[in-house]
């Protein structure tokens, strides 16, 4: 495998994957964005673990998202076949809850043409690849687990035969297929209808979102583009994430290689404040809950937090793995979580400011937003 520097994003505000041009999945934490990683060959290529597709010399491959949606298309093509590979993780209103956002990731291989040949490439390394991988395959689905680390365990499930996807059989494709990984052993069988429905209740959901963003006259495209990766940053409560990755470098070779998987407020300001001018009020409605949460708690501020509010950020470093292009040290966590930054105080104050000024809310929404801006106002001073 060689290092790719361009990869195309998915995810449902739970967690996310990088996925390369050539459709392998080279970086996954689940069950969320800051959990171990399941893939993490970006970060290490021998190491870290991968899961794509291996297709005969000859293939031409295209890679693009379906249109005004965080689904991504790979679209593997020669003389002897066409197929095209879906990705997706499932995110959609339900009835039971405002949003349904499992752990979990959706590969949708649509057969186009002829008779296409590939090999799937399953190699998961639990835990950022610590300890041994020990993999066990059921009748209905591929188990696998970290030595290391035993209680977070992931289930692969297919509609092709499991024996040719452990075994790297040459798959030869005559109809739709599905790849899906869980974190949560399936309840209810998984076939090809229940992953379509799966695909077109996430695909209607960002069609939804999308439609309720501010459209521009010029460069609207590249704007729209630019809100659905904000809105994969978002965690669903709120929280705003700088990066879904760590330890990618500032330079190759360097170690200036950081964990940008937390909450900054001034990162998070602007991201959100962006959001709000676009349509997206809801962001800022959930930003604004998950702020407050995090002052009611303590009545003071750190220049960062962890997505569920977390105000210990520990920093540890990794030295089993080589590292984006052999950038030492990988970290996860972040000792930034220290630092002063007063200029946070500022970029939280303006968006303050702009959502009340639209957004006036409830009177108990306003005397406890006028608790924190006092708190905000004493610090400053």
């Amino acid at each position: 495998m060689k290092n790719n520097l361009n990869y195309g994003v998915i995810g449902n505000c739970r967690t996310a994957a990088l996925i390369s041009e050539r459709g392998s999945i080279e970086w996954l934490c689940f069950p969320d964005f800051d959990s171990p990683s399941v893939f993490a060959a970006l970060l290490d290529r021998t190491k870290g673990g991968s899961f794509g597709f291996d297709v005969p010399d000859g293939y031409a491959v295209r890679q693009s998202y379906v249109p005004h949606t965080n689904i991504l298309s790979t679209r593997f093509a020669s003389d002897e076949g066409e197929f095209e590979v879906l990705d997706y993780m499932p995110c959609y209103r339900s009835f039971e809850k405002e949003h349904y956002l499992p752990a979990e990731l959706y590969r949708y291989i649509r057969f186009v043409k002829g008779r296409p040949r590939f090999r799937i490439r399953y190699d998961p390394a639990p835990n950022y690849a610590q300890g041994e991988v020990r993999i066990r395959r059921t009748a209905g689905f591929i188990e696998s687990y970290s030595s290391a680390d035993n209680k977070d365990r992931q289930y692969l499930y297919s509609s092709i035969p499991l024996q040719a996807v452990a075994g790297r059989e040459e798959i030869r494709l005559e109809k739709d297929e599905f790849l899906l990984l869980s974190y949560n052993e399936k309840v209810i069988p998984i076939d090809i209808e229940r992953e379509k429905i799966e695909y077109c209740r996430t695909l209607v959901y960002w069609l939804n979102w999308t439609n309720r963003t501010r459209q521009y006259t010029c460069y609207n495209e590249v704007v729209e583009r630019s809100m659905l990766v904000l809105k994969l940053l978002s965690y669903y409560n709120g929280a705003m994430l700088a990066a879904l990755t760590t330890s990618l470098p500032e330079t190759v070779g360097g170690v200036r290689n950081w964990d940008y998987r937390f909450c900054w407020l001034r990162d998070a300001s602007m991201s959100i404040e962006t959001m709000f001018r676009v349509g997206h009020t809801g962001a800022a409605r959930r930003f604004m809950k998950f702020i407050q949460s995090s002052f009611m708690s303590r009545h003071d501020y750190q220049i960062m937090y962890g997505i569920r509010g977390e105000r210990k950020l520990t920093e540890v470093i990794l030295e089993h793995l080589d590292g984006y292009k052999g950038s030492k040290p990988v970290r996860i966590g972040n000792d930034a979580y220290h630092q002063k930054q007063n200029d946070s105080f500022g970029y939280l104050m303006d968006l303050v400011w702009q959502y009340y000024r639209l957004m006036p809310g409830t009177l108990d929404e306003i005397e406890d937003m006028w608790e924190m801006v006092k708190s905000i106002l004493a610090t400053v001073a």
